[in-house]
């Protein structure tokens, strides 16, 4: 998992690339949800796959039910 240092050059870069200017006020949120994505990403760069794994042909989305 990347430090929170990483993940604010992660995003100053990223923001910086595509010419995002981030307001201050944005950017406690903008970096909890980077860590959020980082967490996630680890979850699935640490699934092994083997040469016969082969993506899903369509992904459909699913409703999640309501409360």
């Amino acid at each position: 998992m990347p430090t929170p240092a990483q993940l604010e050059a992660q995003v100053d870069a990223t923001a910086a690339l595509i010419g995002l200017p981030l307001a201050a006020a944005h950017r406690p949120g903008v970096l909890h949800y980077f860590a959020i994505a980082a967490a996630m990403a680890e979850l699935v760069l640490a699934q092994p796959l083997t040469p016969d794994d082969e993506p899903a042909a369509l992904f459909v989305p699913v409703e999640p039910p309501r409360s």
